[in-house]
């Protein structure tokens, strides 16, 4: 699974296209990075842009972003009504998926620290990458904004984690930049059957985290209370990591609470849908849906399907698609309008479409590809699909089973086995054309020119690191539809004995995915000249197979022994 990280600078110019557009342009030029969303602001003359991709790509577009925009924008001209400290003012990269915080601030780390010694620009880490406790907070990295920095640098104090710690003409230019770390943020609007913004405000400061100001005598005509510095003594509301107020929307002819999520990992977007429902119910209102402005993380659409489906005591160990279903339906993300999960999720908006996947095929396309005059796919993305279907028939007698009458109290039971059974499924999905890739792969390197020694050695080096690959990729499907045994024998066992039959059509799919498999790792390990390698993965294969035939028959037994009625 790939890591996925955003990244969101903020360049100091919101008026001049021309400046924009080259800046933009520094991220279309790296592979492997998808430029996503570009907002420039005339009043605030800042544009914020927005790309993802996996972490060494996006750190080198978040380079080159802040090279070029320290090139062309001039700092001492610079005038705008967001607060800013320089060209680019801040540069934040963002967990997506598959990558945790700590390693995305080492990422940032790095970043920060190639920008000060390359650019010769201070920077200053921010949030989560924050070296000093202080400079967590993003305002202070930022105190006294851009034309405090001639006075601050050069002390202790305000000394740049990373570049030059003197003003001079060229970071009069440039300017300095905050480079962070940070989770993802969330723009969520709750839409609400009134047309109170008073009763909307009223929710709002019930859940955000700053809640509200705390008044004489409890009441609300009472005089806001004050501690002994003067400042407002809040009563703090029930969502940590939240920003909200109420407003009126005269296009949707409704009131909403709209809300930031600064941290999903604090408060994750379908416990905020909860909470703020409870507090709308206890108010007399009801919300009806919600918009989620911009993108999102897959995650969030999983956690919340995982969550409402867990609400109903349902399995777990469905698809994708019918978990976001769940979520969507749930929290109504298609109250207002059409919600489409490949619109609004980023790891389905940077997916390849350019290569055509065998798994999105039909099955006649994939019966007819496979039977046409090409060679691939071949026996090796075959067994991967059979291994596939034979995971599928495990989880389909676990969610069966999970949803049987009478047996409403073994639900999470069953719906644990069919998250095992799910997740081997995907693997084998993912190796149907990895296979036909790997295969491709040795059919690149036999094309290879040898005309010369060199060229020689080189083809002859790539089509054995090809083969290897080539080895390793129906191991791979060997292993893990070996893993499929696991759950179809629990689903023979104790699963819903209507569907025992399903179960034991399963263990026949997982065995003959592991023979199959077999078949290609041996003959494509005959051509490598790797001697321990190819001794090595011969013996585990050949183990593998042999422990298949013992689980296929001893499944098959207690199939027989259940349909007997024994």
């Amino acid at each position: 699974m790939k890591k996925l990280i955003e990244c969101v600078p903020n360049i100091s110019e919101g008026r001049d296209k021309n400046v924009i557009d080259q800046v933009t342009a520094e991220i279309e030029k790296v592979e492997g990075v998808k430029l996503l969303d570009v907002d420039p602001g005339m009043t605030t003359n800042r544009t914020v842009i927005t790309f993802v991709g996996e972490p060494e790509p996006v750190c080198e577009a978040a380079y080159r972003v802040v090279k070029k925009a320290a090139e062309l924008i001039d700092m001492s001209q610079h005038h705008g009504a967001h607060p800013r400290q320089g060209a680019t003012d801040v540069c934040p990269l963002i967990p997506v998926s598959n990558i945790t915080m700590e390693e995305v601030v080492k990422y940032a780390h790095k970043l920060g620290e190639r920008l000060g010694n390359e650019l010769n620009i201070p920077i200053y880490c921010y949030e989560d990458a924050a070296f000093r406790p202080e400079r967590r907070n993003l305002a202070y990295c930022r105190t006294g904004e851009y034309e405090s920095l001639a006075s601050r640098l050069g002390s202790e104090q305000w000394k740049p984690d990373f570049g030059p710690n003197e003003w001079n003409e060229h970071v009069a230019h440039t300017g300095a930049t905050q480079v962070g770390a940070r989770d993802f943020l969330v723009a969520i609007n709750y839409n609400l059957n009134t047309t109170s913004t008073r009763r909307a405000n009223a929710i709002a400061f019930d859940v955000r985290e700053k809640g509200r100001p705390m008044r004489e005598g409890g009441k609300v005509t009472g005089k806001p209370m004050k501690d002994e510095n003067g400042k407002p003594i809040m009563i703090p509301g029930t969502l940590k990591a939240t920003k909200a107020i109420g407003w009126f929307i005269e296009d949707y002819g409704i009131a909403q609470v709209s809300m930031n999520i600064t941290n999903i990992s604090v408060s994750p977007v379908h416990v905020c849908f909860e909470e703020v429902c409870a507090k709308a119910a206890a108010r007399g209102v009801r919300v009806t849906g919600c918009e989620i402005v911009g993108l999102i993380p897959k995650k969030v659409l999983m956690d919340a399907g995982r969550f409402y489906l867990a609400k109903q005591q349902r399995s777990l160990g469905v698809s994708e698609e019918e978990i976001m279903k769940i979520a969507i339906k749930s929290m109504g993300l298609d109250d207002l309008k059409p919600f489409d999960p490949k619109e609004k999720v980023i790891e389905y908006l940077i997916e390849d479409h350019s290569q055509k996947k065998l798994v999105d095929m039909t099955c006649t396309g994939f019966a007819n590809e496979t039977a046409s005059e090409s060679p691939a796919p071949g026996g090796g993305s075959i067994s991967a699909y059979m291994g596939a279907l034979g995971a599928s028939l495990a989880t389909m007698v676990a969610n069966l089973s999970s949803h049987k009458p009478g047996w409403d109290d073994r639900w999470e039971e069953f719906s644990n086995w069919a998250v095992k059974g799910q997740a081997v499924k995907d693997e084998l999905l993912e190796l149907v054309d990895e296979d036909t890739n790997a295969f491709n792969t040795i059919m690149a390197a036999f094309g290879l020119p040898k005309k010369t020694d060199e060229e020689k050695a080189a083809r002859s080096q790539a089509i054995q690191d090809a083969t290897k690959y080539a080895t390793e990729v129906p191991f791979r499907t060997m292993k893990a539809a070996f893993k499929a045994f696991e759950v179809v024998r629990a689903m023979a066992e104790i699963g819903n004995p209507n569907s025992v039959s399903d179960a034991g059509v399963g263990a026949l799919c997982a065995r003959s995915a592991v023979m199959g498999a077999h078949l290609n790792v041996k003959i494509n390990a005959a051509s490598l000249k790797d001697v321990e390698f190819k001794e090595q993965i011969l013996k585990q294969a050949a183990d593998i197979e042999s422990a298949a035939l013992k689980e296929e028959k001893e499944i098959l037994a207690i199939v027989e022994k259940v349909i007997n009625g024994d």
